[in-house]
């Protein structure tokens, strides 16, 4: 870990023991997050979309308003899940302007990411069937070009956390982050090579390197805002980030930041980022819009 980040875990830490109260007070206080989108596209001509834009199913029991997808000018949209849990609607947008948008109110324990340094790698042999998928290669994460490397490089390190720790730190010091590096085409190996990238990169990168190690690692997207760090001059984006199984339960691993984060809202899981996009076209459009809102309001107690 980095000085800097080290500094950044340490005000997060001091932030979220405030926000969890001091032993023996009769109240915890969770966080309130509202958080939500306005993505708009031009379409040429009548186009079919599957759209994956809603909260994680996992997280909709902490919703404290609806996250309603709402679609301007009003069509049906049909929803389902797909073959990895998420929440999908398919629509057909008419020619000319498409608008999504959404906004909701969500609590979160205000805990930063678990955080296990004893967690064990699973032997092949012993982990769920339901995990192997993850130690694939997937379209943007192409494992067969990063065996020697990842051997080489992490061969000698101690098996489960803190090897996918090793990992994090290679990838997070190996790449530059910059919004002017995205592409949609570009691969992990794409970015090991170019040596920047997004937050969907680093994920990538990170991912392919897991698995070459024996870990299943799947990637996530949702919002994660500038929630007990500094707020970054960028306008809002969606946020990528990645999982790991070890000792009998996923964790998350952020490449990118590479140190525990607050207030992560999940939207959907996958092999890579061809799994989870956020809409998917079927016919030309064009991106005329993008706003994401993540912001912490006013702590909400409860009872204990």
């Amino acid at each position: 870990m980095q000085s800097g980040n080290r500094w950044n875990f340490c005000i997060t830490a001091f932030l979220v023991r405030i926000r969890q109260g001091l032993p023996g007070e009769p109240k915890s206080v969770l966080m309130k997050i509202r958080a939500g989108y306005e993505i708009s596209y031009e379409c040429a001509q009548p186009t079919p979309m599957i759209v994956m834009l809603s909260v994680h199913p996992s997280r909709v029991p902490d919703l404290l308003t609806p996250d309603r997808l709402q679609i301007s000018p009003g069509i049906p949209a049909n929803a389902y899940r797909d073959g990895f849990g998420n929440t999908c609607h398919v629509i057909h947008a008419p020619a000319g302007r498409l608008t999504l948008s959404a906004d909701f109110l969500i609590k979160d324990t205000g805990a930063l990411d678990d955080v296990a340094p004893n967690a064990k790698q699973h032997p092949l042999e012993e982990l769920p069937v339901e995990t192997l998928v993850y130690l694939l290669g997937s379209r943007y994460c192409e494992t067969d070009r990063f065996i020697q490397i990842a051997w080489a490089k992490f061969g000698h390190v101690a098996k489960g956390w803190p090897l996918v720790q090793a990992i994090c730190d290679y990838v997070h010091d190996h790449l530059i982050f910059g919004y002017e590096h995205a592409s949609p085409t570009k691969t992990a190996w794409d970015a090991h090579s170019e040596r920047r990238g997004v937050c969907r990169d680093f994920a990538h990168l990170a991912i392919a390197l897991c698995r070459c190690m024996h870990v299943p690692a799947r990637y996530c997207t949702g919002y994660l805002g500038d929630i007990g760090v500094p707020p970054e001059p960028t306008p809002m984006d969606f946020s990528a980030w990645f999982e790991v199984y070890l000792g009998g339960r996923w964790y998350t691993f952020d490449a990118r930041h590479n140190t525990p984060r607050i207030g992560r809202i999940l939207m959907a899981r996958g092999r890579d980022a061809t799994d989870v996009a956020i809409t998917t076209s079927f016919g030309p459009c064009t991106l005329a819009g993008f706003k994401v809102t993540t912001d912490e309001v006013p702590a909400l107690a409860v009872a204990t």
